[in-house]
């Protein structure tokens, strides 16, 4: 039974840690920083999967998304739009929508099981 219930927006957690996770969504809370760069993350999960991206075996990131790679990329990446918000390049439209999520802090794939809402459909994959 989802016993508790966010008072912001009504959503039921079988558990109080889950709904403390959830409430996140709403303060914009994020408790976890990057010891790395600093950028910071509202799930530990997250930043554990930002970690990777400091990887010493994986030097060349995606100018569009940012994930890492052994090896350069065969090709020079194109910038054809770019994000109003940041001015951040992407080579496609559909690259530019999924970033402004994190602008708009938009999370449209949420997980039936806990509630917790992703950005990318392949985060919540992961999760």
């Amino acid at each position: 039974e989802r016993s508790h219930r966010c008072s912001d927006c009504g959503k039921g957690f079988v558990w109080a840690s889950h709904l403390e996770r959830h409430r996140r969504v709403h303060t914009g809370e994020r408790p976890f920083p990057c010891g790395g760069c600093g950028e910071r993350f509202a799930q530990r999960a997250h930043l554990l999967q930002h970690r990777k991206t400091h990887a010493p075996d994986r030097p060349y990131p995606c100018g569009d998304c940012g994930k890492r790679f052994p090896e350069a990329p065969p090709f020079p990446a194109r910038k054809g739009v770019t994000c109003g918000d940041c001015g951040k390049g992407f080579a496609w439209a559909s690259h530019l929508e999924r970033h402004r999520r994190v602008h708009t802090r938009e999370k449209p794939y949420e997980c039936p099981e806990c509630g917790d809402g992703f950005r990318q459909s392949s985060h919540l994959t992961k999760h």
